[in-house]
């Protein structure tokens, strides 16, 4: 299993079990904090799914602008392709792409060791161009669930032809609406990441992925930064 994929399971877990305290504690407050666990379980249950699946995703963002999200399995890769840039992720490397010029520039750094803990900082780039990351609205529903002040509500509605599951959240941190499908893929999100209003939705789904797209984009300029690398 991917290392993200059980890294999402144990912050499932662990919400869950900072909800669950003991004391003095009314049947009310039991069942807020049931519905709450519930919810963060079943949300991170099918985005953590959605980690060992092969799809590729496309996002229509604010200004018609769009982005996609790739994935495929044996081995792991993914790339997170947004306006002005795209993030790749394999074993082989970390490729960050900037496609704002006449020729795309990537630089290739190290990927990350098998097994450890993936970082949300390394979609900040993705997240700042309108992108949000499914780590990034696990973080924010986590968050939510642990603030006692947080008004959580639940719906379910269609998203580029495919049934999702939706959370209002209502917070002092900020308001934001997140909708995950039954495949557990992103669905839609709106809402503040780090301050920045966000906003973007599903528009096509497929559980095939185009053959090199993980490999930088044509007539891209490449920096290896590897070690060894030229």
């Amino acid at each position: 299993m991917p290392a993200a994929s059980t890294t999402l399971r144990m912050l499932a877990v662990s919400v869950i079990a900072s909800l669950t305290v003991t004391g003095c504690q009314t049947f009310e407050d039991a069942g807020v904090a049931m519905g709450r666990s519930e919810l963060v379980n079943d949300l991170a249950a099918r985005l953590d799914r959605a980690l060992e699946l092969t799809y590729s995703a496309d996002y229509q963002l604010p200004g018609g602008q769009r982005a996609a999200i790739v994935q495929a399995q044996d081995p792991a890769r993914s790339a997170y392709t947004y306006p002005g840039g795209r993030l790749t992720v394999t074993p082989e490397a970390i490729t960050r792409c900037t496609t704002t010029g006449a020729r795309p520039e990537c630089t290739l750094v190290t990927p990350p060791t098998p097994g450890s803990k993936p970082t949300v900082t390394l979609f900040d780039e993705a997240n700042q161009q309108g992108l949000v990351t499914p780590p990034v609205v696990v973080g924010l529903l986590s968050a939510a669930a642990l603030d006692p002040q947080a008004v959580i509500r639940q719906s379910d509605t269609t998203v580029a032809g495919y049934h999702a599951a939706c959370v209002e959240v209502q917070s002092s941190s900020g308001d934001f609406t997140a909708c995950v499908t039954t495949e557990g893929v992103l669905g839609s999100f709106t809402g503040p990441v780090d301050g920045k209003p966000m906003e973007l939705a599903l528009s096509s789904y497929s559980a095939t992925v185009d053959k090199g797209a993980f490999d930088p984009p044509a007539g891209a300029g490449v920096v290896d930064r590897r070690p060894g690398g030229s």
